[in-house]
């Protein structure tokens, strides 16, 4: 993998990990356009591209995340129930993803997948408004119980099928459970921390010791990329949300996935273009 292909993934991971669009997705075509999807390393790089991402979240709500050292008791108390929702609600991810993760690694790079979960997500996408938003909802992840935690945590292995979006089917899964749209989009933010920290130290565990030195100067520059891009990403979302909503996510993702079948069913090969 070349410096510039390195950068240009990580430009998608950063933009694409917290958008409703699939960052997985974005990043399968991506690197078949590249030509360098079936490499190894490309795989392991973006997976371990995520810690850029994952940072950027911990950057802006930083308050949230050290509220449980703050010394006044209550602001303490609810940091330990912020902490113990996001390990309710990452749970499912955690086993599921142990128990399914040669099946998740044959998915990956499968661009047929990739596309017919995109039309999906984005007719669903289309109609959740005016599915799931209810009249007064939560404003904050304070006021959801731990049970509801879980299954915001379940919905979220739809993800697993490359295409699906971790971001949006949390996020769903927040409005689902009656979660205002910027406090639904916040804790798929949250719930990002563990569930991509978990997969991409795994992928480090594995690769400890057999990194070379140009290996390791592409991880470092593709987390810096995907941590400035994420930083910007998450701060223009969340203004948009409450102004545009999900109807143009919906149609950008059928648009590109009926794009990857027609390309499909003429014969294009992806990896070349």
């Amino acid at each position: 993998m070349e410096l510039w292909q390195a950068v240009v993934l990580a430009i998608v991971e950063g933009f694409t990990e917290y958008l409703p669009i699939s960052s997985t997705g974005h990043i399968i075509i991506a690197s078949s356009l590249l030509g360098i999807n079936e490499a190894s390393f490309t795989k392991d790089y973006t997976v371990m591209v995520q810690f850029g991402a994952i940072l950027s979240v911990l950057v802006l709500y930083w308050r949230r995340f050290l509220a449980p050292f703050q010394a006044d008791s209550a602001r303490r108390g609810s940091g330990l129930r912020f902490y113990l929702k996001l390990i309710v609600a990452f749970f499912p991810a955690a086993a599921l993803g142990l128990l399914l993760k040669d099946r998740i690694d044959a998915l990956l790079g499968n661009v047929t997948v990739v596309a017919v979960a995109l039309i999906v997500g984005g007719v669903v996408l289309l109609f959740a408004e005016k599915w799931l938003t209810r009249p007064q909802p939560r404003e904050d992840i304070d006021e959801v119980p731990y049970s509801q935690a879980a299954l915001i945590g379940l919905i979220q292995c739809l993800a697993f099928v490359p295409g699906v979006s971790r971001s949006a089917a949390t996020i769903l899964g927040g409005l689902s459970q009656r979660l205002s749209m910027k406090a639904a989009a916040e804790f798929s933010f949250f719930l990002a921390v563990p569930t991509l920290t978990g997969a991409s130290f795994l992928k480090l565990l594995k690769l400890a010791g057999t990194i070379e030195p140009a290996q390791l100067q592409v991880l470092l520059v593709g987390n810096a990329v995907s941590f400035i891009v994420g930083l910007l990403t998450i701060r223009g979302f969340i203004g948009y949300l409450s102004r545009g909503g999900f109807r143009w996510f919906g149609w950008y993702r059928i648009t590109v996935g009926l794009l990857i079948l027609v390309l499909a069913a003429a014969g294009v090969n992806l990896s070349v273009l």
